[in-house]
Formats: structure tokens, C-alpha cells, sequence
């Protein structure tokens, strides 16, 4: 069984400049967050990642299911009860937005307010749903395990690339 250490990092660099009547001024932002995590299931804990590239036909969705269904990259079957970390990036040629959530029947809710809740991800954009703590974002088996991912439009597919990682 493999085991899983790494860390998710996010990093913000941005400089604010304003020409002022004599001179400039700027204003440098960076913030940061790291969340470090180690093998297992408490806080600061996974046991579990599962990553891939796919696309999705216009007007088309798919259905990824965190309960024993998907395959690591190593063949083992990828199967959490909570998800410690989401990360989705959409592609930049893509026309349509890739759309994240909004199962009818055994949606992965515990991201959003409702079960029906969907986030957008425009093209060249990303999302990242970070979760260190033991609970993490709840995975229910047969009733709440699917993580919908769709195309918001016709005429074009989109192309994205996921990462997730529970215990």
C-alpha cells in the first residue's frame, strides 16, 4: 500500500503601482498558505490521492465517484470517506467552463451549501478546496460520493486537470 507525504501550497505575488504627481508608488502583496500533509487521517493527515487529465464532450458530463471506483496511479482502488484536498484546473484553449459539483441523487455536498451547488471553473482558471483537519469534506459511500464534472456549453469539449486527496 502506498503511502502519502507531500504538502498543497498556494502563493500570491502580486505589486500595486500608482504614478503619483512626483515619483511612484507601490505596494507589494504576497501572501502565502502551505498545508503540509503526512500519511494518515487525522488533522494534517491522507492516505489517498488520485489525479488525472480528462475531457469532457459538449454538453457532456461525468460522474467521479470517491467510493471504490477510480484506480491510483499505481492500480490500487482510490476509496476515501473524506476529501482532505480538490484541485481542478481547466484548461486555457477550453471555450466552455468546466462545472464542479451539482449531483442529482449522491452528490459529494459537503463542499457547497446544497447539494445542487456548482462551482465554475472558466478556462486557463482553477478552484482548490482545502480541508486539513481529521473531518475533512465528508464522503458518503452510495449516497454521497459522486463528484460531478461537467461542460457548461455545446459545440466544443473541455479539457481539465483534477487532483484529490483523502483518507
Amino acid at each position: 500500500m502506498a503511502t502519502l507525504t507531500g504538502s498543497i501550497n498556494i502563493t500570491l505575488a502580486i505589486a500595486l503601482a500608482n504614478v503619483m504627481d512626483i515619483g511612484q508608488s507601490n505596494y507589494p502583496i504576497n501572501f502565502g498558505v502551505n498545508f503540509p500533509f503526512e500519511n494518515g487521517s487525522g488533522d494534517g493527515q491522507a492516505s489517498a490521492a488520485w489525479t488525472d487529465e480528462r475531457t469532457i464532450a459538449a454538453s457532456g458530463s461525468e460522474n467521479l465517484d470517491m467510493a471504490g471506483v477510480l484506480a491510483d496511479a499505481f492500480g490500487a482502488t482510490f476509496s476515501v470517506t473524506k476529501i482532505k484536498g480538490l484541485l481542478v484546473a481547466a484548461n486555457a484553449n477550453n471555450t466552455n467552463d468546466v462545472l464542479v459539483g451539482g449531483h442529482a441523487s449522491a452528490a459529494v455536498a459537503s463542499f457547497f451549501g446544497d447539494a445542487t451547488d456548482i462551482l465554475r471553473v472558466k478556462p486557463g482558471g482553477a478552484i482548490a478546496l482545502i480541508a486539513p483537519k481529521a473531518a475533512g469534506y465528508a464522503v458518503i459511500p452510495t449516497t454521497a460520493d459522486l463528484i460531478k464534472v461537467a461542460n457548461s456549453a455545446g459545440g466544443t469539449p473541455v479539457t481539465y486537470k483534477i487532483l484529490i486527496i483523502g483518507a
